[in-house]
């Protein structure tokens, strides 16, 4: 069952991606209804972090679409935009232009099996907080992943904490503690194949998602 979940909803995105791909993400958050965006917001949000992103995925997915989503929409281009400035910072749009994805390489973020942040790391993170405080109507998920080599007993901890050494990082530049959430996945989650280097170096990785907070809906559902 969870297998057929998780494959509904990546057709179920794939379908309303595709069809906006050309589109900013202006133009994408108005380009479905509401009803189809719920669908869209939790299929994403159930996909991320093993489901633990569900609950803000329908709540975004809800207001996809008229123009709530064409404001929320445009408001992500502009810091989207903003973050792609940062080096060594990997941007994408998801959840039809209404939230956006950061990935961060842990080869920029830490040293092997470490979770103290290196110079480079403290320099992107710094213009990352900045961006995150001129646009304070958005929550912040922070999680940190590994590759495979190691147990679970060992990877699961390094994981929180280098996810956690971000959330500290980033509050001590200024960002609100109270709109992040920081959380370590282990090696659960891989993008890349875990048999070669090039893939672990990929699965090392922190990823943060910027979502609109309710502040940010409820103003554009009353089209500000």
């Amino acid at each position: 069952m969870r297998n057929y979940s998780f494959i509904a909803a990546i057709i179920l995105s794939c379908a309303v991606l595709f069809s906006a791909c050309d589109a900013s993400n202006t133009a994408k958050g108005g380009g479905i209804g509401a009803a189809a965006g719920a669908g869209l917001g939790a299929g994403i949000g159930a996909i991320i972090g093993g489901g633990k992103g569900a609950a803000w995925g329908a709540g975004i997915g809800a207001v996809a679409g008229g123009t709530a989503g064409v404001i929320i929409g445009n408001k992500m281009d502009k810091q989207k935009k903003e973050l792609e400035e940062i080096n060594g910072a990997q941007v994408e749009s998801i959840n039809d232009g209404q939230a956006i994805k950061v990935t961060f390489e842990s080869g920029i973020l830490f040293a092997t099996s470490s979770n103290t942040l290196n110079a480079a790391s403290k320099t992107a993170l710094t213009s990352f907080a900045e961006s995150l405080t001129n646009n304070p109507d958005t929550d912040v998920e922070i999680y940190g992943h590994t590759d495979s080599t190691g147990s679970d007993k060992v990877n699961n901890p390094l994981s929180e904490k280098r996810a956690q050494a971000v959330y500290s990082y980033l509050v001590q530049q200024g960002v609100s503690g109270k709109r992040m959430t920081s959380t370590g996945l282990g090696s659960t989650s891989p993008i890349a194949d875990n048999t070669t280097v090039e893939g672990r170096a990929e699965n090392r990785r922190v990823e943060v998602y910027i979502l609109p907070n309710e502040k940010m809906i409820k103003d554009a559902e009353a089209g500000k």
